[in-house]
């Protein structure tokens, strides 16, 4: 048995009268893949957004390793090894690749202006541990990709925008990645791509958890070991793709009642 990795315990949010999650009991295992699945608006971004420290639980409690993180920060989240992909791109399309991807890394550099500014030397040494860094993490998802690290994300293919919103999610080497609809824009060609990419990565990185939100139920089937299936902020249903695909329950909430 796998140890647990994240935790929530009656996780509820709620916007004025309407509680977008609902007591929410949850569990992610350390090394595993889980898809988190529902139709709109049943509150899985919301999931995301409570964990992250951009909405503050009316109430419940979330655990990180046994310890309990409810309502930290957002930057306190990522020191504790949180990372995040937004289903709507968060890049800084104006500047480089590389600029993109040491943001995700702040964790870990020396951001003290005395040392940026007159020790240049050391400065300069850390840039190019930094450009090393993110030219291999690229090169893991796409040599191509690697070759344009001082190309304007602007210039990019959508693609490529999603591999550098991940990798800038993984540069920090997080305990933790939630992934929200990475799909969202892209071909199928390209989706699956993307997700063959995360497998290899996955497969390198045994002890990274990983939540994957996301409407293509094929990629779902794929990728997750368990999949938790979401509706009206409630947890209607836990287990495998193929368990929980044929439950009443998940059908009428993706095709409404007979």
């Amino acid at each position: 048995m796998r140890p647990t990795a994240l935790k929530t315990v009656d996780l509820t949010v709620s916007f004025g009268g309407l509680k977008a999650l609902n007591g929410l009991n949850f569990e992610l295992c350390e090394g595993q893949f889980l898809g988190l699945i529902g139709p709109n608006g049943s509150g899985k971004t919301t999931f995301f957004n409570a964990l992250t420290g951009i909405y503050r639980p009316a109430s419940g409690a979330v655990f990180l390793h046994g310890k309990e993180i409810t309502g930290v920060s957002p930057n306190e989240v990522y020191d504790y090894g949180i990372t995040r992909t937004f289903q709507r791109l968060r890049l800084a399309t104006s500047l480089s690749v590389l600029d993109n991807l040491i943001i995700g890394n702040q964790r870990n550099l020396n951001l003290g202006l005395w040392r940026n500014i007159f020790d240049r030397k050391r400065f300069k040494a850390e840039l190019k541990k930094q450009t090393e860094i993110a030219e291999d993490l690229l090169g893991r998802f796409s040599r191509d990709l690697a070759a344009l690290l001082f190309k304007p994300v602007s210039s990019l293919s959508m693609i490529d925008r999603r591999r550098v919103e991940v990798c800038r999610a993984l540069i920090s080497e997080p305990k933790i990645l939630l992934l929200d609809e990475p799909s969202a824009g892209m071909t199928p060609d390209e989706t699956r791509a993307l997700m063959d990419e995360l497998q290899d990565w996955r497969t390198q990185h045994p002890l990274l958890s990983t939540v994957l939100i996301e409407h293509e139920m094929e990629l779902i089937n794929k990728v997750s070991d368990t999949c938790v299936v979401l509706n009206y902020g409630e947890k209607i249903a836990e287990g495998t793709y193929s368990d929980v695909s044929n439950k009443p329950s998940v059908r009428a909430a993706y095709l409404g009642e007979d």
